[in-house]
């Protein structure tokens, strides 16, 4: 009952399992290699400035890119004004979009300063009127049906994905090269607008939320009523940041209130199947989008649909897989943009994909993965990158110290 296909306004999706729009780290050739393990019924990309996107400044624009294997796209956007969140939807759907979202939970300072983000949540007249804004645009510039058939993309095996004994670049060349239009694509009439979600947290003070009076559920209400599709809720509070434990219970209390007239995506602290169960199971909501936790294992969609659906998750990569991961990472980065962006992004990620990496040892330590890590975060060149890569597949830049499973997880 938990594994269930999830609908946004017109909007099928395989899974009811969505990849978050993390910022600084959602990026097409992160998308890309979520996709292909399975799993994945919508991906998001990084959180969108739409005066950015009209401007066509290069880092906007870099942020939004797509392509026809990562669909279907949501693209979110996040500001303050109305007239101009709707311009920027305009942008989205002319390139690309198969769902726009309005950002209502980002708790960072440079956001929220500008009146964006989760700082909507203290002027829930003016979030119902930007989705009210935007809605009205989208309905402006609706897509036949042989668009929304590009946009829902190819059908893949959600339990399995991409996975199978090939290479990564036969993966992706079948991937990239063999997209064929999806069955559901033709669920969807001629003439349909894309679709418009939100995503918030519970509220702003967190007092509030004590209190019983967060407004997340008012205003998800609203938002219904002004025809947004669907609304995920991260289960803190902007006072919370990223502290403490997710409150399932302030997720539920929207579930409650909009009463199945949209579906409800829970989002915020799921790093394994029994959390995304344990979400869906203790909230009611739809769906489950996931951020954090796909950082250090972008396999974790296909391991929770496993689990939800057949009631055991698939076998877990093997080390070569997971470095031929990080390899399949790393040469679309060098890809989509260039070397030196390359390099930059390996060496901000190399700890979260490390995570994975260390093997118990029989006297119940863990291996350091320490020296692997700094070779890759010391590596001058993207031959230094794969040559560090080779090494600790073979069984190099390792150390036996009293690394314990708390530490690596948390280094």
């Amino acid at each position: 009952m938990l594994a269930r296909p999830l609908q946004l306004g017109p909007v099928p999706l395989e899974t009811n399992l969505l990849l978050a729009p993390i910022a600084g780290y959602c990026d097409l050739a992160f998308r890309t290699v979520c996709r292909e393990w399975g799993g994945v019924g919508l991906a998001c990309t990084d959180l969108l400035s739409p005066q950015g996107l009209l401007r066509g400044t290069a880092t906007s624009l870099d942020l939004a890119k797509t392509n026809d294997f990562d669909k279907p796209v949501g693209m979110q956007l996040y500001g303050s004004d109305p007239e101009i969140m709707a311009q920027g939807a305009r942008w989205a759907v002319e390139h690309g979009a198969t769902v726009v979202d309005i950002n209502m939970g980002c708790p960072v300072d440079k956001v929220t300063k500008k009146d964006g983000g989760s700082k909507l949540l203290t002027d829930l007249s003016r979030a119902v009127a930007i989705a009210d804004r935007v809605v009205k645009e989208l309905e402006k510039c609706p897509l036949d049906a042989a668009e929304w058939a590009k946009r829902l993309g190819r059908p893949r095996d959600p339990a399995f994905g991409a996975r199978d004994s090939s290479s990564a670049a036969e993966r992706s060349a079948t991937n990239h090269g063999s997209r064929t239009t999806s069955p559901a694509a033709t669920s969807v009439r001629p003439s349909t607008p894309v679709p418009l979600t939100c995503k918030m947290r519970l509220c702003w003070h967190t007092a509030d939320y004590d209190a019983g009076a967060a407004c997340s559920p008012r205003l998800a209400s609203a938002l219904a009523d002004a025809g947004v599709v669907g609304v995920t809720v991260h289960g803190r509070t902007t006072e919370d940041k990223f502290s403490g434990s997710v409150r399932l219970a302030g997720i539920a209390r929207v579930v409650e209130a909009v009463g199945g007239r949209i579906p409800v995506i829970g989002n915020g602290d799921v790093r394994c199947a029994l959390d995304a169960e344990r979400m869906l199971a203790g909230t009611g909501c739809d769906g489950v989008m996931i951020g954090r936790g796909a950082l250090a294992a972008p396999w974790l969609f296909r391991e929770i649909w496993g689990h939800l659906s057949r009631g055991a998750a698939p076998p877990g990569p093997t080390t070569e897989e997971k470095i031929a991961t990080i390899k399949r990472y790393f040469g679309l980065m060098r890809e989509q943009r260039d070397d030196r962006y390359a390099m930059f992004q390996i060496v901000r990620r190399i700890s979260w994909f490390a995570k994975t990496l260390a093997k118990p040892l029989p006297d119940g330590r863990l291996e350091s993965v320490k020296p692997f890590k700094e070779a890759v975060r010391t590596a001058q060149s993207p031959v230094q990158v794969l040559a560090a890569l080779d090494e600790f597949l073979a069984g190099g830049l390792r150390s036996y110290g009293t690394m314990t499973e708390e530490s690596v997880q948390t280094d």
